[in-house]
């Protein structure tokens, strides 16, 4: 492994940086997104004689449920036990001075329990689950520590473009490994439960490349005493979160992205359980093959939304630019709820979200890093308060997203309290200051 302090704007550091993202999104696009709701809704339904679902109940503990609401409780039980961790091991590691470590444990654990996926079994439901909440705390909790090293390599200047280029890497990547994984479905015919398998090879074995090349710091932040290193690392976090109350400008940005955030990452949660189920396809092959397409329409043309909104926040700032983007989810949001029926509204959905996804995640994470006090040593903590108003912006929207399907008895009427979110969300951005200190924000 490369040793030695970081260097800022260095070409190889960056690379090595990015690459992760080439490799971990594959968890998200192709887990948590294409093929393993579909998978998981295909073996949890009941079918009849002619092969068509006529229930989508599953016994759960005992009792009964809609799959796709289990499947959002667990969910939101995986990102509660990120953030009870995160924060502890955040501070641990700043302490020591010995994040990539901690960034290659949660890697390996999420790559390994996506493997572990290849048993899941509707038959024990309970047991299933386990691989696949911790494959999310795995993909998560790497991401404290990967998210952390922004401000480290790049500049405030280059921060922007440096997050696009991690978010564009990881919607590039992904998609080949996806379309991978269709091939050996559709035409050579293998089970899609061995694309489980091809996730945790392809994380484990590009991320290489990062852990290699990404050097580590030689120092700790505040010591090396391994003595109550818990204890230690709770006093970390309560050290950060008393210079964020002091921080107006990071507070209330953080408040701000809670509530869109909440919205953008439930939507990417049940957006293919709420296609499933909502919009009318012809038969269950065109179903799956349009949700497919739909999928790979929101990575490729998520390349596109991240450099677009990389190149708007140069010209009007990270601020105004993140206001648009909240203004365009709110519009799909609305379009959903009203016309989104068939599958051509579908596509234009698709189309929509994959615009504005690569561009409000890259510009979040490269605003919080460019409102971060300069002489700070606690990046990880930073960013593990980011990551957990994230993850409990997550766990509060599936939750709310998942009890209102259950009580109406569909998933449509759930999408107004989205726009809900993201309304708050524009609210408080719009009461921040764009211009600090003589730079745009």
């Amino acid at each position: 492994m490369a040793e030695g302090n970081l260097k800022i704007d260095d070409p190889k550091t960056i690379k090595a940086w990015t690459f992760y993202d080439w490799a971990n999104s594959v968890f998200p696009l192709v887990i948590t997104s294409a093929i393993f709701p579909n998978f998981y809704d295909a073996v949890t339904s009941t079918k009849n004689d002619a092969g068509e679902i006529i229930s989508h109940t599953v016994t759960f503990f005992g009792k009964t449920f809609e799959n796709q609401n289990i499947y959002s409780f667990v969910y939101a039980f995986a990102l509660a036990i990120v953030v009870l961790i995160s924060p502890i091991l955040s501070g641990i590691a700043d302490y020591l001075g010995n994040k990539k470590r901690f960034l290659q444990f949660f890697c390996y654990l999420g790559a390994l329990s996506c493997m572990g996926l290849f048993f899941f079994s509707k038959y024990n439901l309970e047991l299933s689950f386990i691989p696949f909440i911790t494959a999310t705390v795995g993909f998560w909790g790497s991401l404290v520590y990967y998210n952390s090293y922004l401000p480290e390599i790049a500049s405030e200047a280059n921060q922007d473009k440096v997050s696009a280029r991690g978010f564009a890497m990881g919607y590039f990547g992904s998609s080949l490994l996806l379309i991978l994984c269709l091939v050996s479905i559709m035409v050579l015919h293998i089970p899609a439960k061995y694309s489980f398998l091809f996730v945790g090879i392809w994380w484990i074995g590009f991320a290489q490349y990062t852990f290699k090349n990404l050097p580590k710091l030689n120092h700790a932040a505040h010591g090396t005493d391994k003595n109550n290193l818990f204890s230690k690392g709770f006093k970390e976090l309560i050290s950060v979160a008393k210079q964020i109350k002091h921080l107006p400008q990071l507070k209330r940005f953080l408040a701000g992205y809670f509530f869109y955030n909440m919205g953008v990452q439930t939507i990417m949660v049940v957006a293919v359980l709420f296609a499933r189920n909502e919009i009318t396809w012809e038969n269950e092959q065109a179903k799956t093959t349009s949700l497919i397409v739909s999928i790979l329409i929101i990575q490729f043309v998520g390349i596109a939304g991240s450099f677009f909104f990389s190149k708007l926040s140069e010209k009007i700032g990270n601020i105004k630019s993140l206001m648009i983007a909240i203004f365009i989810w709110i519009f799909i949001c609305v379009f959903t709820y009203m016309v989104a029926r068939m599958p051509i509204h579908f596509y234009i959905v698709a189309f929509l979200v994959g615009f504005v996804m690569g561009g409000i995640q890259a510009l979040s994470r490269s605003t919080y890093s460019k409102l971060l006090p300069d002489d700070t040593q606690d990046n990880t903590s930073f960013f593990s308060f980011y990551d957990v108003m994230e993850k409990m912006g997550m766990i509060l929207g599936t939750i709310t997203f998942g009890v209102i399907s259950e009580m109406v008895g569909g998933m449509r009427p759930s999408i107004l309290s989205l726009i809900v979110y993201f309304i708050l969300g524009f609210i408080i951005l719009f009461t921040m200051k764009k211009n600090v200190g003589g730079k745009t924000v």
